[in-house]
C-alpha cells in the first residue's frame, strides 16, 4: 500500500466526515476541507427555528471528531477551484494537491426561477439561516402585539411553508407546536385564531417519497392539527407581503419559508464534468465521477441511480456512501478495481408534530405516536457527541413534558457577510461559523 498518497475531501457533511473517518488506517494522509468548523445536523434545523433547540446543539467541532485520527487532518478554508488536470483543490488558504478527491459538497436551496422567491423566501438549509429565521418568527409575534392595523396585524401571524416534502411537514408541525404552547401564553393579547400555518405543495399529495397513504395521513393530521394545506397549488411569485398562486388567489403573509427543492452545490472545477438533475454529478456504479476514476462524488452533490431510480439525497445514503468510497479508494491502494455501490434501506420517518409521524421500513407502513417517537430516537442516535445528545433530549423533554420553549430570544447576530433578503433578512453569520 502506498504511504505518501494523499485524499482530499470537500464538505464535512454527514457524506464527507464518514468518508474520512472511515479512511483512518488507509495508509494515506487524509485532508478534510470545509468551510465551517463544525459538523452541522442538518435534520434538526427546524427544531433550531422553531426555537425548540439551541444552534450550538447540533453543530459539533470537526477537530473533535477527529482527533483520535492520527492520518486524517482539518483544513478551515472555502474552495475557490478544483484543478483537475493538474489534481490540486485551490483554497482561499492553500492549494492542496491530490491523489483521490472525494466531493462531498451537499446541497442547497433550489429557488427555481420563480420571481421573487430569493429575495423574499426564508431558506433552512444552514445554522445562520435557521437561526434568522427564528429571530423574524419571534419578531412577527413582537410587532404584532403592537400594531393597530387588523390587515397588516394577520399578515404577520400568517406563515406560509412552501412545499409539502419532510422539510415543510416538520416545520409545520413544530411551528403549530411552538404557537399552541410558549406564544399562545406570552401574547395573551392576541387573538389566536388570527395565527395561520399555511402549507402550499405543488402536488396532489405530501410526502411523495412515501407511500399514499402515508401522504393521506399527514394530510389529514396537518389539518386537525390547524394547519391549512394547499394542494395542487403552485407559486407563480413572491412579494414582499404575499404569496401569489397560479390560480390567481394571494396569501397576504411576512413570512414565505421555502422548502421546495434542493440542487447540488458542486464547487468550480477546471474540467466540465457530466450533469444530471439539478446540478448533480454523473458518477459510475462505483460512485467514481464519469470523467475521473481518481474523483468521488457522494451525497446531495452526486446523481446516484439504484434499480433504475435516482436515490432521493438522505443522510443514510451519505453515509453508505462515504463507506463505500473510502473502500473503493482502499482498494485502489492496493492496486484492486473499486467495487459497485449499493445502498442499503433501512426505512424511512418522517415527523408530522403534535405525537405523531409517519413510517415506512419494509414493506410495513405506520403511523402516529410510533412513528413519532421513533423519529425522534433515531434522530438521537445519530446526533454526534454525548453531550449534544444528553442536551437536545433534555430539551424534547422539557418540550414535550412542560409544554414550553425556553430558547425564545431575538439574537442579535453577527453583520459581517452579504444580505441576501434586503433590510428584512440578512443572510448573515451565526458566531460559531457559517456555511
Amino acid at each position: 500500500m502506498q504511504t505518501s498518497s494523499r485524499v482530499v475531501v470537500v464538505g464535512a457533511g454527514f457524506g464527507g466526515l464518514q468518508a474520512a473517518q472511515s479512511l483512518a488506517g488507509s495508509g494515506a494522509e487524509v485532508v478534510l476541507i470545509d468551510r465551517n468548523n463544525y459538523h452541522t445536523f442538518v435534520p434538526l434545523l427546524y427544531q433550531v427555528a422553531t426555537a425548540q433547540i439551541e444552534p450550538e446543539q447540533i453543530a459539533y467541532p470537526v477537530r473533535t471528531l477527529l482527533r483520535r485520527l492520527p492520518n486524517v487532518r482539518f483544513l478551515m478554508a472555502e474552495v475557490n477551484h478544483i484543478d483537475l488536470a493538474n489534481q490540486v483543490v485551490q483554497t482561499n488558504r492553500a492549494a492542496i494537491s491530490y491523489d483521490f478527491l472525494v466531493l462531498a459538497t451537499g446541497s442547497q436551496t433550489q429557488f427555481q426561477t420563480i420571481p421573487g422567491v430569493p429575495d423574499h423566501a426564508f431558506a433552512l438549509r444552514t445554522l445562520e439561516e435557521s437561526v434568522v429565521l427564528r429571530n423574524h418568527i419571534m419578531s412577527c409575534f413582537e410587532q404584532a402585539v403592537q400594531e393597530p392595523d387588523s390587515l397588516r396585524r394577520q399578515q404577520l401571524l400568517t406563515f406560509a411553508i412552501v412545499g409539502g416534502g419532510p422539510t415543510g411537514v416538520e416545520m409545520a408541525g413544530a411551528l403549530v407546536e411552538l404557537f399552541q404552547d410558549a406564544l399562545f401564553r406570552d401574547y395573551p393579547r392576541l387573538e389566536h385564531q388570527h395565527i395561520k400555518v399555511i402549507l402550499v405543495q405543488s402536488s396532489g399529495r405530501l410526502l411523495v417519497g412515501l407511500p399514499k397513504k402515508l401522504g393521506a395521513y399527514t394530510y389529514k393530521r396537518l389539518r386537525q392539527i390547524g394547519v391549512n394545506v394547499y394542494l395542487d397549488a403552485k407559486v407563480s411569485r413572491v412579494t414582499a407581503g404575499a404569496v401569489h398562486l397560479h390560480n390567481h388567489q394571494l396569501i397576504p403573509t411576512a413570512t414565505v419559508i421555502w422548502t421546495a427543492g434542493l440542487e447540488a452545490a458542486p464547487p468550480d472545477a477546471s474540467d466540465e464534468l457530466s450533469h444530471a438533475t439539478k446540478g448533480k454529478l454523473v458518477v459510475q456504479p462505483t460512485l467514481q465521477v464519469a470523467e475521473r476514476s481518481q474523483v468521488y462524488a457522494i451525497g446531495d452533490v452526486a446523481y446516484v441511480e439504484q434499480d433504475g431510480k435516482p436515490l432521493v439525497g438522505v443522510a443514510p445514503e451519505a453515509l453508505q456512501q462515504g463507506v463505500a468510497v473510502a473502500r473503493n479508494i482502499k482498494r485502489q491502494l492496493q492496486g484492486k478495481a473499486p467495487k459497485p455501490f449499493r445502498y442499503f434501506n433501512k426505512g424511512r420517518l418522517a415527523i408530522i408534530g403534535c405525537y405523531s409521524g409517519v413510517g415506512k421500513i419494509g414493506a410495513i407502513a405506520f403511523t402516529g405516536f410510533l412513528a413519532w417517537i421513533m423519529w425522534l430516537g433515531v434522530h438521537l442516535v445519530y446526533l454526534p457527541g454525548y453531550r449534544s445528545r444528553l442536551m437536545v433530549l433534555l430539551n424534547w423533554l422539557y418540550t414535550y413534558g412542560v409544554g414550553d420553549r425556553a430558547i425564545r430570544s431575538i439574537m442579535p447576530l453577527a453583520t459581517s457577510v452579504e444580505t441576501r433578503k434586503g433590510s428584512r433578512n440578512k443572510a448573515v453569520r451565526y458566531s460559531s461559523g457559517s456555511r
